[in-house]
């Protein structure tokens, strides 16, 4: 994967449902300027997503495919791909997710989404 705007096509093509709600996340919080703020801010809003669906306590199972693809995304990604992982989206996850209600989610995180969050929070969710 080469570009973020490569990755963002990906995800949106492979997971149209947790990518629709990401939309109305990123829609909410840029509002008319949608268009200007680019794929680095939808990977927020796909974070807001699925800490929504988190705090709805949607199985794991459900989002499993999603986080799985942006581990590989990172591990054979460009520095531009694994840069936006990292800062858009990683560092975005878990935001004001109850312990109890991420600890699902946390368990079954692939590895290296992980030692990105705790490389970052210094500490897990």
């Amino acid at each position: 994967m080469n570009t973020v705007a490569d990755l963002h096509q990906q995800v949106r093509r492979q997971f149209p449902s947790i990518a629709g709600l990401a939309d109305r996340f990123h829609e909410k919080r840029w509002e008319g300027m949608v268009d200007e703020v680019g794929e680095y801010a939808w990977f927020e809003a796909l974070a807001d997503a699925l800490n929504d669906e988190m705090r709805r306590q949607v199985p794991f199972d459900q989002h499993r495919a999603v986080f799985q693809m942006l581990a590989r995304a990172y591990a054979s990604g460009s520095d531009e791909v694994r840069g936006c992982i990292d800062v858009s989206f990683v560092e975005n996850l878990f935001w004001t997710v109850s312990s109890a209600k991420s600890l699902p989610y946390w368990e079954r995180l692939p590895p290296a989404l992980k030692q990105l969050y705790v490389d970052f929070h210094r500490r897990e969710p």
